[in-house]
């Protein structure tokens, strides 16, 4: 179902690694940028070249899981023999166009991937040490509203929306 309203914002979240909540985690996370890796077409009976899209093909994507100062969550995070699954849960905020009232609907966001950069960050007297582990990631899920809305798996070969794998003719002819 859609947003029958105007999406406002992300009225509170958590992050969880493996069921359990990440307390030490700051006040955002930044999901990566899918950025489609692409092929140079040139040639006969164009006028030029473009950049031509591969669909399922995206280059890296790394996610930073930012913490106010290091603990226990942190360095368990920073296994890189490991793969790890976070959970983004939030709550979109939304007005319904129709009432003007306010709504929530759920988010959620899957990841996983290995740790790439381990920042353990500043020592500083009454501050916070930003530290940080940002990961690689090789699975994203995304879903809003109890639905499926991309999926992506570079380990085995997935890439779907709305529930619909975008690769199935690919995956017949091959």
């Amino acid at each position: 179902m859609a947003i029958a309203g105007i999406p406002e914002v992300i009225h509170d979240f958590n992050l969880y690694r493996t069921g359990n909540k990440l307390a030490g985690v700051t006040g955002e996370v930044a999901i990566p940028d899918f950025e489609a890796m692409t092929a140079t077409i040139s040639g006969a009976g164009l006028l030029g070249e473009y950049e031509t899209p591969i669909p399922g093909h995206f280059g890296s994507q790394v996610m930073e899981i930012p913490f106010r100062c290091i603990d226990r969550d942190y360095f368990e995070l920073v296994d890189q023999t490991q793969p790890i699954e976070l959970t983004l849960r939030g709550a979109i905020q939304y007005s319904v166009a129709a009432t003007q009232a306010t709504d929530y609907m759920g988010m959620r966001v899957v990841v996983r991937g290995k740790p790439k950069i381990i920042k353990i960050g500043t020592v500083r007297q009454r501050g916070t040490m930003d530290s940080s582990v940002s990961v690689e990631l090789t699975y994203i899920f995304i879903e809003m509203d109890g639905k499926p809305r991309l999926e992506l798996d570079k380990i085995n070969p997935t890439w779907k929306k709305d529930g619909v794998d975008m690769l199935a003719k690919v995956k017949q002819l091959t």
